[in-house]
């Protein structure tokens, strides 16, 4: 039950961070993975700061829509330098 939890908290997180940055959309599984690996990125990056949220759903899906944030920004960096599209569109 937890990874079915892990799976929708990583697919709202990713949904909201395509919202937020203005983008393109990945899709249903890209946002599950943009949210599932933005997770992994919000926690490394709460831990650094020593910033906690608590348990529960809403402090995981704050995490989660913050690392998810971060990893689209960075993948948009990256791939602003290759393709040369502007970073926000």
């Amino acid at each position: 039950m937890g990874l079915l939890w892990f799976v929708v908290i990583g697919a709202i997180a990713g949904w909201l961070a395509g919202i937020f940055m203005k983008g393109y959309g990945f899709g249903l599984v890209g946002d599950i993975i943009i949210g599932v690996i933005g997770a992994f990125v919000g926690a490394y990056l709460f831990r650094a700061v020593g910033a906690g949220l608590g348990g529960g759903l809403i402090g995981s899906l704050i995490v989660a829509f913050v690392g998810a944030v971060v990893l689209l920004f960075i993948l948009r960096l990256v791939n602003s330098r290759r393709g040369g599209r502007r970073l926000w569109s």
